[in-house]
């Protein structure tokens, strides 16, 4: 049986591979510049390894479109545009029911992260992503859980993290956070967005919505973006959002610098968009940014489960890598074990349990990072 992508067959080259992750970067930069990418350079893709590539990293549509705008006409990304046009339609008028029954009820709500960058992108539909995320008053999750099922969706997790995950065929899913970060992320972030709300901006035309400042949503985005790239990984798509926002969008940059600063960001939150403006800009890398690209490249879009180990072990060493896969802070065990608030007594067995259903359900996760953490020699010299 074949395993070959619709309208690829044709297109696969067997001669020496191509730097496609570079061919996916410069399409992507054509496309969000409104550049017309060189017709000679695609005849020389491999587009079977191209659309796998960006498909790694969620960036199908963005690729497509360049393709499109270039004269380019190639069935599989034909379909992959048109599919996340067709599931940003259907998430879009999804979403609006969904704020609507807040409304009605009087919980308050904001929209986050790809629900808003996607207006950003030079064309409809073409930033990809696989739900949508609401931050709403952690008051009133149980009333959020109601709507939700009244609507007719599937309660996925609710009440394990500091978000809750609802799904419905064909293609709706939602994360309605009840906080944006959970205490994994460390002490100073987690104190700052605990209280996030004081610092939420009332949109106009509803009761009911609220939104970031433009420089809040990118200290916010570029939080989010290192949670994700400190622990599995993070695809060119987070790098692409980074453009995109700081492209379209004028900020007080002294204001983010003196909040990155205090989250203990700075540093990431400087690497990372000098990348950012570089990679999709068609600036100079330097070496810090290339090795930088290079970790990104091998993860794609959700990361890898071997990084999360290495990167633990390289913050905390082998003695705090235990430690922490071990232990959890009670806040933390909160979230897990919402009951603790009411029978605190239960602690000691809800560790008991965590550790039992680790070794069943995440057998091959728990022994690959015990593997990691046992034959790790250390981190190594720069």
């Amino acid at each position: 049986m074949s395993t070959s992508t619709p309208g690829m067959e044709q297109n696969h080259k067997t001669e020496a591979p191509r730097d496609v992750s570079g061919d996916v970067i410069y399409l992507c930069s054509c496309a969000v510049n409104g550049v017309e990418a060189e017709k000679a350079r695609i005849e020389q893709m491999d587009l079977h390894a191209l659309y796998h590539t960006a498909q790694r990293h969620m960036l199908t549509a963005v690729v497509a479109r360049a393709l499109a705008a270039a004269g380019v006409r190639n069935p599989a990304f034909i379909m992959a545009e048109a599919r996340t046009v067709r599931q940003t339609v259907l998430m879009d008028t999804e979403q609006e029911k969904i704020l609507d029954r807040l409304e009605e009820v009087g919980i308050w709500y904001m929209p986050l992260k790809g629900a808003v960058l996607k207006n950003l992108y030079p064309a409809f539909g073409i930033r990809e992503m696989a739900d949508r995320d609401i931050l709403i008053d952690a008051d009133r999750g149980k009333d959020v859980r109601s709507i939700m099922l009244e609507l007719g969706y599937s309660a996925g997790k609710y009440e394990e993290d500091y978000h809750d995950c609802y799904s419905r065929p064909p293609v709706y899913s939602f994360e309605m956070h009840r906080h944006l970060i959970g205490p994994m992320s460390g002490k100073a972030i987690y104190s700052y967005y605990m209280d996030i709300e004081q610092r939420l901006q009332k949109d106009t035309g509803n009761a009911y919505g609220y939104h970031f400042s433009a420089e809040d949503f990118y200290v916010f985005q570029v939080t989010h973006e290192y949670k994700h790239f400190s622990e599995r990984g993070t695809g060119l798509r987070s790098l692409l959002d980074t453009y995109v926002y700081l492209k379209n969008t004028e900020l007080d940059m002294d204001y983010v610098g003196a909040v990155v600063k205090k989250l203990g960001l700075e540093g990431f939150e400087q690497a990372n968009r000098s990348l950012a403006m570089h990679l999709f800009g068609n600036g100079i890398l330097t070496d810090a940014e290339q090795s930088m690209l290079d970790y990104v490249l091998s993860c794609g879009t959700y990361g890898k489960d071997e990084n999360i180990a290495i990167n633990l072990l390289e913050r905390e060493g082998k003695k705090g890598f235990f430690v922490s896969r071990l232990t959890l802070p009670y806040a933390r065990m909160l979230e897990l074990y919402p009951f603790l608030k009411k029978v605190p007594v239960l602690y000691p067995f809800c560790w008991l349990h965590r550790l039992v259903h680790a070794l069943i359900f995440k057998n091959a996760t728990v022994m690959s990072q015990l593997k990691a953490g046992l034959t790790w020699k250390g981190k190594p010299e720069p």
